[in-house]
């Protein structure tokens, strides 16, 4: 298998006046066209991981790693504009609370055309009609209703496919999923990860998913990431590998 993402020993530091904070220390993974699952529990650093990847740090953090790698690009080398320009088209990012992801402002329908014409020179009316297939692809009954919408008119479950289908519509080689049903019921939450998991396997699309429940994890991936309290556990079950994620 073709390894797509190469990450060897990353960490992320914050300096504060009372010393520095390490929230990510030495993740080391490798992904190709597969799945990923990172677990831990609220505060382990698996959101950063994911950042770190993104480039959506903050400005004083302190990112370093032996390698991050994506297809050939060592992402802790690259300038802020060659970022810009893969983000999106290339590595996309679902987060976990559309209410606060989504522009407030904006139409559902101008957020999505916007992420599209960001990245492709195309009309505005070629961008709406991928938009609204795109929705319709995400599940969403009405898409030429919600198009018109502002994010606070929507449910939080149609939010959130209102991320995916935002996130997915450029055509990203890798996903980074960061609990996407974490703020969901448990039925909102299944029929998101169900959706997520097939426009995944549809598209030939690379997967890393964060979350905090395994189970969900378990049904994503045949490979685990996960990280318990201080200690590392060897005595993990097969398939299941670790990695220090604090």
């Amino acid at each position: 298998m073709t390894t797509m993402l190469t990450v060897d020993n990353l960490r992320v530091r914050y300096p504060t006046r009372t010393g520095v904070i390490e929230a990510v220390r030495g993740v080391s993974f490798t992904l190709g066209r597969e799945r990923l699952g990172i677990v831990g529990e609220s505060g382990s650093g698996k959101s950063q991981t994911g950042r770190a990847i993104m480039g959506l740090t903050p400005p004083h953090a302190l990112v370093s790693a032996d390698t991050l790698n994506f297809s050939g690009i060592d992402l802790l080398s690259i300038s802020a504009k060659q970022r810009r320009s893969l983000r999106g088209k290339r590595i996309a990012m679902v987060l976990q609370d559309p209410k606060y992801s989504l522009d407030p402002v904006m139409t559902i329908g101008k957020q999505i055309t916007e992420t599209l014409r960001t990245h492709e020179k195309i009309s505005k009316g070629e961008a709406r009609d991928r938009a609204l297939a795109m929705l319709e692809a995400v599940q969403i009954r009405d898409p030429g209703r919600v198009y018109d919408l502002h994010p606070h008119e929507v449910s939080g479950g149609m939010g959130q496919r209102v991320m995916i289908a935002m996130m997915l519509i450029a055509g990203p080689e890798l996903l980074i999923a960061d609990e996407p049903t974490g703020n969901l019921d448990t039925d909102t939450g299944r029929q998101i990860a169900d959706l997520l998991f097939a426009q995944q396997a549809e598209r030939g699309t690379t997967m890393l998913l964060v979350t905090h429940d395994p189970a969900l994890a378990a049904r994503c991936s045949r490979q685990i990431r996960v990280r318990s309290g201080e200690i590392e556990n060897d005595s993990a079950q097969p398939r299941v590998n670790q990695a220090a994620i604090a």
